[in-house]
């Protein structure tokens, strides 16, 4: 694989090539039938070895990175990845064998192995698996409902739009400028021993930038960076479309369509006034909070708090634990947040990146509540977790980064669900006296247990009396997650419903990262702690 530089930090590691491939022949699937007879190779072979239960994941992973800088193309990068991962249950226990080696000695071999490793692991066993129950699907399939695959999209014409956003951004006035695309296929094939053969073709995509310009007499810099969102859709996304922009405030918006001409050209004129912008004076402000900012908030307070194996302690080595324990739950009456808050998790969404029809246990995607009118009711779970709460089946939040790595909970998209009254963020900013809009992700930071934290943004705006009077600087709010979600008073409907997200959660050991979308309307906040952390109130 071509070295990516900085932009391999955007994707999942993967192995290095053993072959040169065309663009043409990566978008070439694989045959269904000889997945399905490598399939029943790896099953064969693990029941004939004592496994009791046995899933086969057939992968096949197209990544493509296309990096720029001001006049210049910095990388390109095209990359494959194929091969086969086996899970199984012997002795009451996990074992897992991966191998790129697709003949049929080569696989079941790997499936012996997962077996013997399964065996050796059920030595420090104090209790048997359990699984949740789940039919057999047969042969069935699920794509990503692509208008245009990215793929098959010329990289010349890629390269010419992103250096079109750079030179945009030179125009206006920018010291720098880099801009990015990345595109991701997951070709994936299920089976397991209970009778699934699951074929999935899975798409994202994400365009990127970030500007900046430089006030050498004051020594001051300001960035802006792209107020795109990360999504599960094909090259469509980057054709935009008039009727779906929302219009009429600071900042032009986007559902499920992206203008990275207009948003460059906004974002040059943005840093403009970020260099002269005033400091925040600290205090307690209403948020008026776009989908652009939210979703990282929701993601961090809401998202990895109710992880179940996060509740249980499973990630508290590397990724830390949860202040929602299993107490709370039980209880049925934790007050996570004010009644505004219903948020729901799922993979069915269209465009959202946890949109797919089975997880990594051949689950079929659903929805369900996590907290309701405030209260929290549930958590995300996979099938050897749901008996712990009680559930007859799981919620299909199983997940692996590559073929070679073995699924385990991850987070589906996780969204606060938007309010049944019509209103629009424009009016909500009228009956705001004293607050600041907030747009786009930015630094931020949280405690290990998902409790306190502070967040800041792209772009923020002070509301005087109802109206945007200008931009700010060095805004952040700082809370703790239930007094945060407390203070949630008003959403806007689903017209200002929009989905943000991530490419790289990661999470585990080894390591592993997935996509997820998190959707919000426009939300408001009263009274909470805003600090300045440029320390520049003069």
């Amino acid at each position: 694989m071509t070295g990516v530089g900085a932009a391999a930090g955007m994707l999942p590691a993967m192995p290095a090539f053993s072959r040169e491939i065309s663009i043409a022949e990566a978008l070439t699937p694989v045959d269904v039938k000889l997945k399905k007879r490598m399939a029943d190779v790896a099953l064969n072979a693990a029941k004939g070895k004592g496994a009791t239960y046995t899933d086969v994941r057939i992968g096949r992973y197209l990544r493509q990175v296309v990096a720029t800088r001001e006049n210049r193309v910095d990388n390109i990068a095209n990359g494959e990845s194929y091969g086969i991962g086996i899970r199984v249950i012997a002795a009451g226990s996990w074992g897992f064998a991966a191998t790129d080696k697709m003949d049929d000695v080569s696989i079941a071999r790997a499936a012996e192995m997962a077996v013997a490793i399964a065996k050796g692991n059920s030595k420090l066993m104090t209790e048997p698996v359990k699984l949740a129950p789940q039919k057999g699907y047969g042969e069935v399939s699920w794509k990503t409902p692509v208008e245009v695959n990215g793929f098959s999209v010329p990289i010349a014409e890629k390269v010419e739009l992103l250096l079109g956003v750079n030179a945009a951004a030179m125009q206006a006035g920018a010291k720098y400028v880099n801009s990015n695309m990345f595109l991701v296929n997951e070709q994936k094939y299920f089976a397991s021993s209970e009778g699934s053969y699951i074929d999935q073709d899975i798409h994202r995509i994400w365009p990127t930038f970030t500007v900046t310009k430089v006030d050498a007499a004051g020594g001051k810099f300001e960035t802006r960076n792209a107020l795109s969102a990360p999504m599960g859709m094909g090259y469509e996304y980057m054709r935009p479309k008039e009727d779906q922009k929302i219009k009429g405030g600071p900042v032009t918006l986007y559902k499920n369509n992206y203008d990275i001409l207009e948003d460059v050209k906004e974002a040059t004129a943005h840093v403009d006034e970020k260099l002269k912008a005033k400091p925040v004076q600290p205090g307690k402000y209403d948020l008026v909070l776009d989908p652009s900012h939210l979703f990282l908030t929701i993601h961090e307070s809401v998202g990895h708090p109710t992880e179940l194996d996060r509740v249980l302690g499973y990630e508290a080595n590397y990724a830390g634990t949860s202040f929602l324990t299993l107490d709370k739950w039980e209880s049925k009456k934790f007050n996570f947040g004010s009644k505004e808050v219903n948020i729901i998790a799922d993979r069915t969404t269209p465009g959202s990146l946890g949109a797919i029809g089975y997880d990594d246990e051949g689950v079929k995607a659903g929805k369900w509540d996590i907290i309701k009118d405030g209260i929290l009711v549930n958590y995300q779970t996979i099938r050897d977790q749901a008996h712990i709460l009680g559930l007859k089946e799981s919620q299909g939040c199983c997940y692996a980064d590559s073929w070679d790595s073995i699924q385990f909970q991850r987070m589906p998209n996780v969204s606060l669900a938007p309010g049944n009254a019509a209103l629009s963020a424009a009016d909500m900013v009228k009956n705001v006296e004293k607050g600041i809009y907030m747009f786009g992700r930015n630094s931020y930071s949280i405690d290990q247990q998902r409790y306190n934290f502070q967040f800041s943004a792209q772009l923020a705006y002070e509301i005087k009396e109802g109206k945007i009077v200008g931009m700010l600087k060095d805004a952040a709010y700082q809370a703790n997650t239930q007094e945060f979600w407390n203070s949630c008073v008003q959403r806007c409907d689903k017209n200002d419903y929009r989905l943000g997200g991530t490419f790289s959660d990661g999470k585990g050991q080894p390591s592993q990262v997935s996509a997820v979308s998190h959707g919000s309307p426009t939300t408001r906040f009263n009274g909470v702690s805003v600090i300045n952390t440029g320390r520049r109130l003069g």
